[in-house]
């Protein structure tokens, strides 16, 4: 896919997004990237004038009514789980266009949703924000849980329960640079950025490296999603991109001639706390969290979710993803 061809994609993408303002509980604003200025601090406060996607005050207010004191309880009782994510990171979480309503929310992590649902004996209302939305809007107990491809962080296990890990790749997860091809020969490793603009998404692990591995850099810039930054770097507007080194393959694989390229023979170091995908749910739920714990592992234990992941790759390479 060129260029114009991933423009007019995301645009079609938002398109969607706006027609499940009703049945999500969301506000989605303008198409555009969102992007953060290096103001904000590494663990910055949700600007919801800019943020593409934000929360649902009548969610917040439905479920702090509970009279039951546990969310899992709540749950029981009005028959459902929002579940926030972040529907811009395949293969987890994604858009099929071609579908309407909560069907076009598809990925590892939707299936992962609605099996949990399923077990709970609920529906599953899928919420999608942008990922600090996602992030804030479990630490504030607007939503049940976040599925989103959260990795653990310190500072994350302090804002909110994260369950035992659902998906370990068979190699340890790398995250490394993505540049323009004809920069290859300027940057090789994090120690050539000081001169660069580099860009990530808000919020994320790869925002954790930029503050701890990078030594020094031009200017920080953040995105609402990673495809974002993607296309800024592509289009000249930043000179590096923190990523999984799988979702940049997978954006490589999907868009040839985009002119974009790993840096080689490089990769940020990651703690081995941080393996592991994981659900986010709010501070103090433990029994929902430990009923969640359970069904994780027997999705972990049946190799269930693995093979979800490998399924939606190829889904999302057929949509050019």
């Amino acid at each position: 896919m060129r260029k114009n061809q991933v423009k007019k994609l995301a645009a079609s993408v938002a398109a969607a997004l706006l027609s499940t303002t009703m049945l999500s509980g969301c506000s989605i604003i303008g198409q555009a990237p969102t992007v953060v200025s290096e103001e904000s601090s590494l663990h910055h406060d949700t600007d919801e004038s800019s943020s593409p996607v934000s929360g649902s005050e009548s969610s917040e207010a439905a479920h702090s009514d509970s009279a039951s004191g546990s969310r899992l309880a709540d749950i029981l009782e009005r028959g459902y789980i929002e579940v926030a994510t972040e529907p811009y990171f395949a293969p987890n979480e994604f858009i099929d266009p071609s579908k309407q309503g909560d069907d076009k929310y598809v990925g590892a992590d939707i299936e992962l949703a609605r099996y949990i649902a399923d077990k709970l004996g609920v529906e599953c209302r899928i919420v999608p924000l942008d990922f600090e939305s996602v992030l804030s809007g479990i630490t504030e107990g607007k939503y049940d849980m976040a599925i989103s491809a959260l990795a653990y962080t310190p500072a994350r296990a302090e804002a909110m329960e994260l369950s035992n890990g659902y998906y370990f790749d068979d190699e340890k997860i790398e995250y490394g640079l993505m540049v323009r091809t004809e920069n290859l020969d300027q940057i090789r490793n994090a120690d050539d950025l000081a001169d660069k603009t580099i860009v990530v998404q808000s919020g994320s692990l790869q925002e954790m490296f930029a503050g701890e591995q990078v030594p020094a850099y031009k200017e920080l810039k953040r995105v609402s999603a990673t495809t974002d930054g993607f296309l800024m770097v592509q289009e000249g507007k930043a000179d590096a991109v923190i990523t999984s080194i799988t979702t940049a393959q997978l954006y490589i694989d999907a868009n040839s001639g985009c002119d974009m390229t790993i840096v080689p023979d490089f990769a940020f170091t990651v703690d081995e706390s941080t393996q592991g995908t994981r659900i986010g749910i709010t501070k103090g739920e433990t029994e929902l969290l430990n009923k969640v714990n359970e069904i994780i592992d027997g999705v972990v234990d049946e190799g269930v979710y693995s093979k979800w992941y490998e399924e939606y790759k190829e889904y999302a390479r057929s949509l050019g993803l």
